[in-house]
C-alpha cells in the first residue's frame, strides 16, 4: 500500500475492552507494512496471558509485535520505562522503513507518546510508601482514595479506586515533593505525525462480545493460569512493591 507522505508517521488504535483492536490492528499492519507496538500495561508480563486477552502466538506471528512478555509479574515495568522503550523501538520501525501501530490499551500510557510527556524522575521513597500502605490497611483503598481526591482531584479522576498502587504512588508523590501530581506531568513537543483511529460498537454487541470473550478464557484456562499466579504469591508481590510510576489505568 502507498501511504501518506508524512514524517515519522504513527498509526494509534484505541477503543474499550473486546471491540477489535487486536484483530484490525494487525490487518493493518499486514496491509500498510507495519509492526505493532503495544500501549497496554498488563500485556507486558509473561504467564498473564488469558486473563489479559494478550495475542496469540499465531497472531503475533503475522506482524512483528512488540513491548509484550518484556517484563515477569514481580517486575516493575513503570510508565517511564515504558515510554523510553516504546520511543526506542517505534525509531527501530522507522529504520526498518516500516510503520508503527500503537495499541492500546492503557490511557495514560498512549498520552505518554501522543502528547510527549515528560515524566519526572522521582526516585521511590520506600519509608513513605510502607507508612501509607499502613494507613492503607487501617482506612480502606476507598478511605485513601478519596483522601488524593481531597488532595488532588484531577490526578484521582484518572485512577481506578481500587486501584492501590495508583493511589499510593501519586500520595507519595505529593508528600515527597510538595506538589500535585497532577502538575508534575508536563507535554513536550510530539515528534510523530499521530493518525489515530478510535474504535466502537454498539454497548449491547460489546457487552456480548466480552461476554464471549470470559467464557473462552474460562475455556482456555483462565482458572489455572490464576491458580499457577496465586501460587507464587504473584498478588502479595506486587501489592507490596509498588511501581516506580504509575503502572495502570482505566482502558481507552
Amino acid at each position: 500500500m502507498q501511504f501518506p507522505d508524512l514524517p515519522n508517521p504513527l498509526i494509534v488504535v484505541v477503543g474499550p475492552t473486546a471491540v477489535g483492536k487486536t484483530e484490525l490492528s494487525i490487518q493493518l499492519a499486514e496491509w500498510i507494512g507495519g509492526e505493532i507496538v503495544s500501549a497496554d500495561s498488563r500485556l507486558f508480563y509473561r504467564g498473564m496471558d488469558i486473563g489479559t486477552a494478550k495475542p496469540t502466538l499465531a497472531e503475533m506471528a503475522r506482524v512483528p509485535h512488540h513491548l509484550i512478555d518484556v517484563a515477569d509479574p514481580d517486575e516493575t515495568w513503570s510508565l517511564s520505562l515504558f515510554q523510553n522503550n516504546a520511543r526506542q523501538v517505534i525509531s527501530e520501525i522507522y529504520r526498518r522503513h516500516r510503520i508503527p501501530i500503537l495499541v492500546g490499551g492503557t490511557g495514560q500510557y498512549v498520552y505518554a507518546i501522543t502528547e510527549a510527556w515528560d515524566i519526572p524522575a522521582q526516585r521511590p521513597d520506600l519509608a513513605l510508601r510502607k507508612t501509607l500502605m499502613a494507613w492503607e490497611s487501617q482506612i480502606g483503598e476507598e478511605g485513601l482514595y478519596r483522601r488524593l481526591e481531597v488532595i488532588d482531584p484531577e490526578a484521582a479522576s484518572h485512577i481506578d479506586l481500587r486501584n492501590i498502587r495508583r493511589t499510593v504512588r501519586a500520595l507519595e508523590v505529593i508528600f515527597h515533593t510538595g506538589k500535585r501530581f497532577s502538575e508534575q506531568r508536563k507535554k513536550g513537543s510530539v515528534p510523530y505525525s499521530i493518525i489515530q483511529i478510535g474504535l466502537t460498537r454498539p454497548r449491547s454487541e460489546l457487552y456480548q462480545r466480552i461476554d464471549a470473550r470470559i467464557d473462552k478464557m474460562i475455556a482456555d484456562g483462565l482458572v489455572q493460569e490464576v491458580s499457577s499466579l496465586l501460587a507464587k504469591d504473584i498478588p502479595k508481590i506486587c501489592r507490596r512493591s509498588p511501581p516506580l510510576d504509575t503502572v495502570r489505568s482505566l482502558p481507552i
